[in-house]
Formats: C-alpha cells, structure tokens, sequence
C-alpha cells in the first residue's frame, strides 16, 4: 500500500512541471518588482547578452551579467560606490509565463534569498 501511495504522489508531482523559458528573457527592456524590508521596490531596466542597465529612483546603475545556464546569472556593479555594491547577486529563474518571470536571488555565497518578478517590455 505505502508503494502505491508513493507512487501516486510521484506521479502526481511529476506532472506538474512549472514553465522555465529562460532564453526568452536574456536580452530586452525590461521592469523589476521585488519586495525588501516590507518595502516594494520597482526598477527599469535593460540587457544584452553581457550588461544590464538599471534605473531605480533615477539613479542608473551598469552591471556585467554573466550567465550561469539559461536559467541561471551573476550580476556584478561595473562602478561600485561601496562594499555592498561589490557583492556579486546570483539571480535564478524560477519560472515563466508569457512576457513574465519569477526570480530568487541573493548575494553569492549568502543563504537569505530575496524574489521578485520581472516583466518583459
């Protein structure tokens, strides 16, 4: 019986595969929401296959990305002001939907993660 019932479960988790068309989303004009401190913080930006360009509150912001797997990317501040701004964001795709994606992401090396959502313009 328990096989049975393991069985039922597996199969039902396996049909139920979330949509990640990650390479729709390398390149483009995009906007950001991620909620921090309570706080939900929305950006603009915009990305080739090798820098992001970020507007939040009019302040412009250049990034290196550096993907991981299509899926997966490291985002770098090419001109930190500080120590925080030199920290590397490992940012990972959790799934999509049409012109949509939802994001975790973190520091690298930093267990607390952070999500969000972006939306393609």
């Amino acid at each position: 019986m328990k096989k049975i019932i393991s069985l039922l479960a597996l199969t039902l988790v396996s049909c139920y595969n979330q949509e990640r068309k990650c390479t729709d989303f390398k390149t483009g004009k995009f906007t950001s929401e991620t909620t921090f401190d309570g706080k939900k913080l929305t950006s603009s930006f915009e990305r080739n296959d090798s820098i992001q360009i970020e507007n939040y509150n009019q302040v412009i912001d250049t990034f290196t990305i550096r993907w991981i797997n299509d899926c997966e990317y490291i985002l770098e501040n090419v001109k930190p002001k500080n120590r925080a701004e030199k920290k590397a964001i490992h940012v990972k795709i959790l799934n999509t939907k049409e012109l949509k994606y939802n994001f975790e992401y973190s520091f690298v090396g930093d267990a607390k993660k952070q999500f969000g959502s972006v939306t393609k313009l």
